[in-house]
C-alpha cells in the first residue's frame, strides 16, 4: 500500500497559488491610478527600465530553476518530514518572488506608459520616507501599510530564524485575536517597521522599529509588545487614525490650519501695504522714524509708532494689529527698528535694481561725481548717472542718484579707484561710460593726476565736461577778486547785514523799515546766490538807509551807532556805491538766470552751449551801453534817497617844484573824470574779467560743438555740404574709438544722415526731437547710437549738490551714527521718490506675508 502523502502535490500547489495571483491581481487592478500623476515621458530614463526588465528577466529564470529543483526533491522525499518542511519553506519564498515580480512587472508597466519625477519607485518603501513629498505623506497615511498576505515567512538568519506573518496577529490571554495593522515587513530590507512611528516621527525615536527597522527573529515577539504599550506608539497611532479619518471626510486639519494661514496672509498682506506706506512717507521727506523708544502708544516713541497709531484710529487693519499688540496675542509685531530697516532696505533694493535695469537698456552712460563731509565727519561721495531712457514712448534723459561713498582717499587715485569698485559691484561696464562732469577741484578734473585723467586712460570715449554752474561760479569769483572796489562792495553788504542780524531789536528795527525784501547773508561758495543779497539793497536802499539812521539815533552803544552812521552816510549815501550796487545786480542776474537753466536734471550740451554764448553775448553788449544804463538808473535811486547824483571828485596831488625847473610846464592832456575814471578802472575791468574768464573756462564746451555740433538741431545738419558732413561724421567715429573699435562706423552714419535730412521736418528741430523720430523710423541706428551718446554728455553736477541737501537732512547730529546701508537706502526713497511710486513690489509684500502668516500660526 502506498504511503498517505502528508503534503500536497507541487501541482496543487501551483493551481493555488495561480489561483491566488489571479484574484490579486483583480483585486489590485487600477489601484494605482488614482495616485499617479501623469507627466511627461522624458521624465524617467528608460534606461532605469531596460535595467529593471533585465534583472526581473534572470530573477524569474532562477525562480523557474528553483521551482524544478524543488519539485523533484518534493517527489523524492515525500515521507522525510525535515525535506519536506524545508521543501515547503522553499517553495513558499519562490512563491513570495514570483508575486513580487509579477508587481513589479505591473508597476513598471505602468511606469513606462506614464513616468513621472515627482513619484519614487515605491512609496511604500519605508527607506523613501525621509524626504517624502507631503502629497505622497497623506497618500500613506490614509492607505495604511501594504502588506503582502502570500508571504507567509521571510529568508532564514544564520540561527535559522525568520518572520513570520504570525507577528501581524497579537494573541491575548482569553483567546482572542488582535490585529497589529501597525506592523509592516519590508521583505528587500528583510526588517519589520512600526507604520506610524517611523511616517510619523518628528524626531529621533528610541525604537528600532520606528528607525532603522528590526530584525532579531528571537526577540521580535518581546520587542512587539513592549513597542505597543510605549507611549510614543499611542501618540502616534492616535494621530496616525485620528489624521486617516479626517482624510476620508476630507476635513483634515491641515485644510484648518490652511484657512488660519490665507486669513492671517490676507492680515499680514495688508499690514505690509500701511508699514511700506509709512516708510515712503517718513522716506520721502527724510523725517527721522525712530524716537527715544519702540512702544506702542508712548509719547516719545517717534515718528513711525506715531504714524502706526494714527492709522489705527480709523483703519480696521491696523486697528485689530494694535489690539493684538495691546492684549499680547501676538509675539510678532513687526514695528521694531529691525523690520523698519528690512523694509527701507527692501524698498531701496527693488528701486536700485529699476535704476540698474534701465542703465543697462540705455547701454551708454555717464557718472557725475561730488564729495562733502557729512555729520559724522565722514567724506562721502555721491554717485550719480545720467543715461538715456528709451523704454518709455517718449525719449526722456534722466540722472539717478545710486549711492553715497565713504572714501577715506581724496586723491584722484583714491577717488577712481572708489569708482571702478562701485561700477563692478553694480555691474556696470566701465567701457560704456560716454561722459564724466565733476566740479573744478584738482583731485576731480586735474589734467594729470585727477579722477577725469584716470577714467580716460582706462576709457578714452568717457568724455570729460566741467560742471557748468561751477565754472559759472569761478566767473564770477575771478571778477570780484579782480579790483579792490569790487571787494569793498561786498564787505559792505555783509556788515549791514550782520548789523542787523547780530540783535533781534535792530532786526525789529530792520523790518519796521523793509516791509518786502529780507536781508541775506553772503554764501561763501555760491557766488550766483549773491544775487539775493544785493537785490535786497538794490530795490530798497531808500528804506534800509532810514533803518541805519532810526538805528543809529536809537542804540545806545557808541559802536553800533558808529557803525550805523557810516553805512548810512558814506556807503548807501554815497552814489558810487550807488552805482556800483546797479552793475552788479546786472552782473549777477545775468549769472544767475544761466546758472538756473543749466543746473536743470535733463540739460543738454547743447542747449548749455547757447546759454553760455548767449551769456557772452549779453556782456559784450552790456561793455558797450551798460554804463549809460547803469548811471540812469543810479541816478533815480539816488534822487529819491535825496543824494547828490555826484562822483566825489578827490584832490588832485601836485608834486612839489625845485627852484631850478623849468617853469615853462608842456602842454599836458585834459585830465580824466571821476566818472570816466570809473568807467574804465571799474566797469570796465569788471566786464572784459567776465568774457575772458567765461571764455577760458568753457573752452570745452567748444570742443563738444566741434565734435558733434552738426546733430545739434535739424537746421546745422541741413546747413552742411556733402564734404562737410562726411568729414564731421569721420571725425567723430575717431572720437568714439577704443583700439580699433568704434560706437559709430563714419561712413554708415553720412549715409544715413543724408537720408535723414530729406525726412525731418522743415522746422528747426532739437537733438531729443530727432532721436524721438529716430526711434519711431527705427531703420538708422548709427544715427541713434550718436544721438544717444550726444545726450548722455553731463552738463553740471547740480544733481550730485541737490543729493547733498538730502545728506544733511538724513544724516544730522541727532543721527550721525546711521549705518551707511540705512543711509544709502533712505537717501534713495527720498531721492527716487518718483521712481519709487511706479514701482510694482506687489511679490516682495506676498512673499513677506507668507513668512509671517506661517510663522504668526504655528507659533500658536
Amino acid at each position: 500500500m502506498p504511503p498517505t502523502r502528508k503534503y500536497v502535490s507541487g501541482y496543487t500547489k501551483q493551481l493555488i497559488r495561480k489561483r491566488k495571483i489571479e484574484e490579486l491581481t483583480q483585486s489590485q487592478r487600477g489601484a494605482l491610478d488614482r495616485f499617479i500623476v501623469r507627466e511627461s515621458h522624458a521624465t524617467i530614463d528608460e534606461s532605469i527600465f531596460n535595467e529593471q526588465e533585465q534583472d526581473d528577466v534572470e530573477e524569474l529564470q532562477d525562480i523557474e530553476n528553483n521551482m524544478d529543483e524543488c519539485e523533484g526533491n518534493v517527489e523524492q522525499n515525500e515521507n522525510d518530514d525535515n525535506e519536506n518542511a524545508d521543501i515547503d519553506d522553499h517553495n513558499e519564498d519562490v512563491e513570495d518572488v514570483d508575486i513580487e515580480n509579477h508587481n513589479n512587472e505591473n508597476i513598471t508597466d505602468l511606469f513606462n506608459e506614464e513616468p513621472s519625477q515627482s513619484i519614487p519607485l515605491d512609496i511604500y518603501d519605508p527607506r523613501n520616507w525621509d524626504n517624502i513629498d507631503p502629497k505622497f505623506h497623506d497618500l500613506l497615511v490614509e492607505k495604511g501599510p501594504i502588506r503582502d498576505l502570500l508571504i507567509g515567512k521571510g529568508p532564514k538568519d544564520h540561527l535559522h530564524r525568520r518572520f513570520s506573518s504570525t507577528f501581524y496577529t497579537c494573541y491575548l490571554p482569553n483567546g482572542e485575536q488582535h490585529d497589529r495593522d501597525w506592523l509592516m515587513y519590508s521583505k528587500d530590507l528583510n526588517k519589520v517597521f512600526c507604520f506610524c512611528c517611523k511616517l510619523l516621527k518628528k524626531g529621533p525615536q528610541k525604537s528600532q522599529l520606528a528607525n532603522e527597522g528590526f530584525k532579531d527573529w528571537i526577540h521580535l515577539s518581546g520587542r512587539l509588545k513592549e513597542h505597543e504599550t510605549s507611549i510614543e506608539h499611542i501618540n502616534h497611532m492616535s494621530t496616525w487614525i485620528d489624521f486617516r479619518i479626517r482624510l476620508q471626510k476630507n476635513k483634515t486639519i491641515d485644510g484648518v490650519v490652511q484657512n488660519r494661514i490665507k486669513k492671517e496672509k490676507e492680515h499680514w498682506r495688508n499690514l505690509l501695504k500701511r508699514l511700506i506706506s509709512i516708510v515712503k512717507y517718513l522716506g520721502k521727506y527724510s523725517l527721522a522714524f525712530r524716537g527715544s523708544n519702540e512702544k506702542i502708544h508712548d509719547i516719545n516713541n517717534g515718528n513711525f509708532m506715531g504714524q502706526v497709531e494714527m492709522i489705527a484710529e480709523w483703519d480696521p487693519v491696523m486697528k485689530e494689529h494694535v489690539r493684538r499688540m495691546d492684549d499680547k496675542e501676538t509675539h510678532y509685531h513687526y514695528l521694531s527698528h529691525k523690520i523698519q530697516n528690512e523694509l527701507i532696505l527692501l524698498l531701496a533694493s527693488e528701486l536700485k535694481s529699476a535704476i540698474i535695469k534701465k542703465i543697462e537698456e540705455a547701454k551708454y552712460f555717464s557718472v557725475i561725481l561730488d564729495c562733502t563731509p557729512d555729520a559724522s565727519n565722514q567724506e562721502q561721495m555721491s554717485l550719480i548717472v545720467r543715461c538715456v531712457d528709451a523704454s518709455t514712448n517718449l525719449i526722456k534723459v534722466e540722472e539717478f542718484f545710486l549711492e553715497f561713498l565713504i572714501v577715506n582717499d581724496t586723491t584722484g587715485q583714491g577717488l577712481f579707484e572708489e569708482l571702478q569698485t562701485v561700477l563692478q559691484k553694480l555691474k556696470l561696464d566701465i567701457d560704456n561710460v560716454r561722459g564724466q562732469g565733476y566740479d573744478n577741484g584738482s583731485n576731480m578734473s586735474g589734467k594729470y593726476q585727477g579722477v577725469q585723467r584716470k577714467l580716460l586712460d582706462v576709457n578714452p570715449r568717457a568724455l570729460y565736461t566741467p560742471c557748468g554752474c561751477h565754472s559759472l561760479n569761478l566767473t564770477l569769483c575771478d571778477i570780484a577778486n579782480s579790483c579792490g572796489k569790487a571787494k569793498d562792495f561786498f564787505g559792505i553788504i555783509q556788515r549791514i547785514y550782520t548789523l542787523f542780524a547780530n540783535s533781534t531789536k535792530r532786526w525789529k528795527i530792520l523790518k519796521d523799515n523793509v516791509k518786502h525784501l529780507t536781508l541775506k547773508s553772503l554764501s561763501v561758495t555760491r557766488w550766483e546766490s549773491r544775487i539775493e543779497s544785493v537785490r535786497a539793497i538794490r530795490f530798497q536802499a531808500a528804506d534800509l538807509r532810514e533803518a541805519l539812521l532810526q538805528l543809529a539815533e536809537s542804540d545806545g552803544d557808541s559802536k553800533i551807532t558808529s557803525e550805523a552812521n557810516s553805512l548810512a552816510t558814506y556807503e548807501l549815501g554815497n552814489f558810487e556805491f550807488l552805482l556800483g550796487m546797479v552793475i552788479w545786480h546786472d552782473i549777477l542776474g545775468a549769472v544767475n538766470v544761466v546758472s538756473k537753466n543749466l543746473q536743470s536734471e535733463d540739460m543738454l550740451i547743447d542747449v548749455a552751449i547757447d546759454k553760455v554764448k548767449g551769456l557772452i553775448t549779453f556782456f559784450e553788449k552790456y561793455r558797450e551801453n551798460g554804463f549809460t544804463e547803469a548811471m540812469c538808473t543810479a541816478k533815480e535811486i539816488a534822487t529819491d534817497m535825496g543824494i547828490d547824483p555826484v562822483f566825489l571828485e578827490k584832490r588832485k596831488i601836485r608834486r612839489k617844484k625845485y627852484f631850478d625847473e623849468n617853469t615853462c610846464e608842456p602842454s599836458q592832456s585834459v585830465p580824466e573824470s571821476a566818472e570816466e575814471k570809473f568807467r574804465i578802472d571799474y566797469f570796465l575791468y569788471l566786464v572784459d574779467q567776465a568774457i575772458g574768464s567765461l571764455r577760458r573756462r568753457f573752452q570745452q564746451y567748444q570742443e563738444y560743438e566741434n565734435i558733434f555740433g552738426f546733430l545739434f538741431t535739424s537746421k546745422k545738419l541741413n546747413s552742411l555740404d556733402d564734404c562737410d558732413l562726411k568729414n564731421s561724421c569721420s571725425h567723430l567715429e575717431s572720437i568714439l574709438k577704443n583700439d580699433k573699435f568704434s560706437d559709430v562706423d563714419g561712413e554708415d552714419l553720412f549715409v544715413e544722415l543724408k537720408v535723414l535730412r530729406e525726412l525731418l521736418p522743415k522746422e528747426n528741430t532739437t537733438a531729443i526731437a530727432i532721436l524721438n523720430f529716430l526711434k519711431r523710423l527705427n531703420c538708422f541706428p548709427n544715427a541713434f547710437i550718436a544721438y544717444r551718446i550726444l545726450l548722455t554728455i553731463p552738463v553740471t553736477v547740480a544733481s550730485a549738490e541737490r543729493s547733498f541737501s538730502k545728506l544733511k537732512l538724513l544724516k544730522s547730529y541727532l543721527r550721525s551714527t546711521m549705518s551707511q546701508e540705512r543711509l544709502n537706502g533712505l537717501a534713495l526713497i527720498s531721492i527716487e521718490s518718483e521712481l519709487l511710486e511706479k514701482l510694482d513690489y506687489e511679490h516682495l509684500i506676498d512673499d513677506f506675508s507668507s513668512k509671517n502668516s506661517r510663522r504668526s500660526i504655528f507659533r500658536h
